[in-house]
């Protein structure tokens, strides 16, 4: 059973670029908008230690914001959670993948997004490595 991390929030309405803001922090992280504005996280050090200074930057900025750990005791609820987890990370491993099969791809741009994909796959998805060799060959056959 997978532990979580869920965060709810509540942002004043103005400035807009406050909410933008926040929500492109939880998205690089990786988060999952699980409920309204409940969004959620494996439970890992560096997941935790992100919340936790996301939740103290949205209280800083005037908003209200709860943090807590919690676990599910449906197996179907967890395997859902898992599931959109991976399809997220898979959606930017395919890009990836069919970038890479074009003659000119930018190797720099799609290495960088490919660490930015590791960083957000948190249950090790099976297109992870296939973008890795394949970026690696192509970088071998630039040397």
């Amino acid at each position: 059973m997978t532990n979580w991390l869920l965060l709810h929030y509540k942002l004043p309405n103005k400035p807009s670029a406050l909410r933008v803001y926040i929500w492109r922090k939880l998205k690089r992280l990786g988060a999952i908008l699980l409920h309204d504005a409940v969004w959620v996280l494996p439970d890992l050090p560096r997941t935790a230690e992100q919340i936790q200074w996301l939740a103290a930057d949205i209280q800083e900025r005037g908003g209200n914001a709860f943090y807590w750990r919690a676990n599910s005791h449906l197996q179907t609820q967890e395997e859902s959670i898992v599931h959109q987890f991976k399809n997220q990370v898979d959606t930017i491993y395919s890009d990836l993948l069919n970038r890479l099969a074009k003659p000119k791809a930018d190797l720099q741009e799609i290495s960088r997004e490919y660490q930015k994909a590791v960083f957000q796959d948190f249950f090790q998805s099976e297109l992870g490595p296939r973008v890795r060799e394949k970026l690696t060959s192509k970088l071998g056959e630039k040397s």
